[in-house]
C-alpha cells in the first residue's frame, strides 16, 4: 500500500513546533508519524508547506519526490496525526477492510484511502495543488465517510499532552521487535550504552529505553515510563522522570519530568523542565527552570497567535521554537510560549516572539538578525560535525520572513 503524508493549512496552530519542521517529524511518545508510515507502508510521500520542500528533500529523502506504485491503493494521512501504535493500527485495519473512503474530524481530513485507479497528483505537484485536490475530496461526496475517531495534535501543547498519554504502548511496541536487552528490572537497551554507577530505576509505571550510544552518568535517577533515543549524554547526578521522549544526540542535566526534547538540543545542568516540548539545537543555560503549575493549581490557558486556548491541562510547561536559547538562572512561567531563534535573559513572564533578544526584567526586547543566528547556526552545527548546508541556511532566513508579523503584534518595545 502507498502512503502520503501531508500537512493541511490548519498545521500552523502547531505554533512554534512546526516553523522549522514538518508535523510529521514531531517526536512524541518516542515516536514520529514519519517513522511508523516508513515502517507500515511500501512506498511513503511527503507533502509539506513550501519553505519546507528543501528540509525534506535534505532530512527525509525517503519521503521526497517518492513514486508510488500504480498497481497499489494508497493512503492518504493528515501529517498531524499523534504517532501512537494504535492510531497506526487503527488505520491500517480499516483501510484492509474497506476500498475506498474518508476519515474526517470537523471538517478536517485525517485520512482518505484512494483505490489503485484513483487519480493521484503526481510527486511533482506543490503543495498549494496537492491541498486543492484534498479539498476536492472532501467536498465531492464521492467515498464513504468513516465515523472512526483518531487523535489530532491541534495545538503545541497537545504534544506534551499525548506524549504522556502514549508513550507506554509505543515502548511496548517498541519491546515488541526484540531488539533491546533487559539489564535491570524495567531498563532496557539496544546495543552497547554506557551505565555509570549508583543509579536507581524505577520502572513501576513504565519501562525506560536506552537506544545505541547513550551514557548514563553516576548517581541518577531513572523513573519510566521513558525513552532515550541514540547518543544521549544524562549527566551525573540527573533525574529524568515520568513520560519522557529525548530525541539522539541530546544532552540532558537536572531533573526532567514528562518533556519531549528534539534531537541536537542540551539541557546539560541543574534546573527543573517539566511537562515542556523543545525543539532542536536548543541550549538552556545552568540553572534555567520552568513553572509547569499554576500557584492557583487551576486549568492552563495558552495564548498562540489564533488567540488564547483552554488546555484542560493542570501541568503545561514551556513550548520551545527550535534555535531558541536561554542564559544562566533563566525563570519561565507557567504555560509559554518561545519562538524560534530567541535568547532568553531572567524572568520569562509572557510568550516569546521569534528572532527576539528577550530581556523584558531589565526593560528591553531587540530584534535578532538572521545572519546571527546563521553565524550561530554554524558554530552550534560545527561543535556536532554536523556539516551547516544552504538548506539550513536558507531555513533560517525562511523562519525569519514567516514570522515579522509576530515581532510587531507583541506589544514589546522592539528596539532594532
Amino acid at each position: 500500500m502507498n502512503c502520503i503524508i501531508f500537512e493541511d493549512r490548519t498545521v500552523s496552530k502547531l505554533y512554534p513546533i512546526v516553523l522549522g519542521r514538518p508535523a510529521y517529524a514531531i517526536l512524541c511518545g518516542s515516536y514520529r508519524l514519519a517513522e511508523l508510515a516508513l515502517s507500515q507502508f511500501a512506498a511513503c510521500r511527503g507533502i509539506v508547506r513550501h519553505h519546507l520542500t528543501s528540509l525534506q528533500q535534505q532530512s527525509f529523502p525517503e519521503l521526497h519526490e517518492t513514486q508510488l506504485a500504480a498497481d497499489q491503493p494508497t493512503l492518504i494521512l493528515n501529517a498531524s496525526l499523534v504517532p501512537s501504535v494504535s492510531n497506526l493500527r487503527q488505520i491500517t485495519q480499516w483501510a484492509a477492510e474497506t476500498q475506498a473512503g474518508l476519515i474526517q474530524h470537523e471538517g478536517r481530513l485525517v485520512a482518505a484511502l484512494l483505490p489503485p485507479e484513483a487519480r493521484i497528483p503526481t510527486h511533482k505537484s506543490n503543495y498549494d495543488e496537492f491541498l486543492t485536490f484534498v479539498q476536492n475530496l472532501t467536498q465531492s461526496g464521492d467515498l464513504p465517510i468513516c465515523t472512526l475517531k483518531l487523535n489530532l495534535f491541534e495545538y503545541s501543547h497537545d504534544v506534551v499532552h499525548f506524549n504522556e498519554a502514549i508513550i507506554n504502548e509505543n515502548l511496548e511496541a517498541r519491546l515488541k521487535t526484540g531488539r533491546y536487552q533487559e539489564v535491570r528490572d524495567g531498563l532496557f537497551v539496544a546495543g552497547d550504552v554506557r551505565l555509570g554507577e549508583n543509579l536507581a530505576i524505577d520502572a513501576t509505571s513504565g519501562p525506560i529505553l536506552l537506544e545505541e550510544g547513550t551514557s548514563v552518568g553516576p548517581f541518577c535517577f531513572l523513573r519510566g515510563p521513558a525513552y532515550l533515543g541514540k547518543n544521549v549524554k544524562v549527566i551525573e547526578h540527573s533525574a529524568i522522570k515520568d513520560a519522557v521522549s529525548l530525541g539522539h544526540t541530546t544532552k540532558i542535566g537536572g531533573e526532567v519530568e514528562a518533556t519531549v526534547i528534539e534531537p541536537y538540543s542540551n539541557k546539560q545542568h541543574h534546573g527543573f523542565l517539566g511537562h515542556s516540548y523543545l525543539g532542536s539545537w536548543i541550549n538552556l543555560g545552568a540553572g534555567t527552570s520552568n513553572s509547569d503549575l499554576k500557584n492557583t493549581y487551576g486549568t492552563v490557558n495558552m495564548e498562540y497567535p489564533t488567540g488564547r486556548v483552554a488546555t484542560k491541562m493542570q501541568f503545561v510547561g514551556s513550548i520551545f521554537g527550535d534555535y531558541s536559547k536561554t542564559a544562566i538562572n533563566t525563570g519561565i512561567f507557567t504555560g509559554k510560549t518561545i519562538g524560534v531563534c530567541s535568547m532568553l535573559y531572567g524572568f520569562v513572564t509572557t510568550n516569546v516572539p521569534s528572532f527576539v533578544n528577550y530581556a523584558r526584567l531589565f526593560g528591553q526586547v531587540t530584534e535578532l538578525p538572521p545572519d546571527v543566528m546563521i553565524s550561530t547556526q554554524q558554530r552550534m552545527f560545527a561543535r556536532r560535525n554536523v556539516p551547516q548546508t544552504d538548506c539550513d541556511i536558507q531555513l533560517i532566513h525562511n523562519m525569519y520572513l514567516l514570522t515579522q508579523e509576530e515581532r510587531h503584534l507583541t506589544g514589546e518595545p522592539l528596539v532594532f
